[in-house]
């Protein structure tokens, strides 16, 4: 299910956050379904207990899994996922542009930029 590296800069919890995002992203964990308890997948992947509610917590708080009390957690629906992801990260786009118009970057420049994402992601949209 997950792979951790020792050897990456990223703390463990980062991870365990990331593996879970993608794992839900590409619906290999499907919507509602439950995930492992926290001492569960802390046995598997034999780290601490606390490393894993850290990450459950954070994913919750991006909206990529829910609590029920007493049951565990669960991943949320990929419409929720997508919406909370999506505003969480227009803000910190907002704040990146922000600084780079106080940096005097043109609007054309950022346009360019973003041109040049779309087309390396190969993407076609209209923006």
């Amino acid at each position: 299910m997950l792979e951790l590296n020792y050897r990456d800069a990223r703390p463990i919890y980062e991870q365990i956050k990331d593996g879970l995002r993608r794992l839900i992203l590409s619906n290999v964990i499907r919507e509602d379904e439950k995930l492992p308890s926290v001492r569960e997948l802390a046995s598997q992947l034999a780290i601490n207990p606390n490393t894993i509610q850290k990450a459950y917590r954070e994913l919750e708080q991006e909206r990529y899994i829910y609590t029920v009390s007493g049951r565990g957690s669960f991943a949320a629906p990929l419409s929720d996922v997508r919406s909370g992801r999506r505003e969480e990260m227009f803000k910190q786009f907002d704040g990146a542009v922000t600084e780079l118009l106080y940096l005097k970057t043109s609007p054309d420049e950022l346009k360019q930029r973003i041109d040049s994402l779309q087309k390396n992601n190969g993407e076609v949209r209209e923006l």
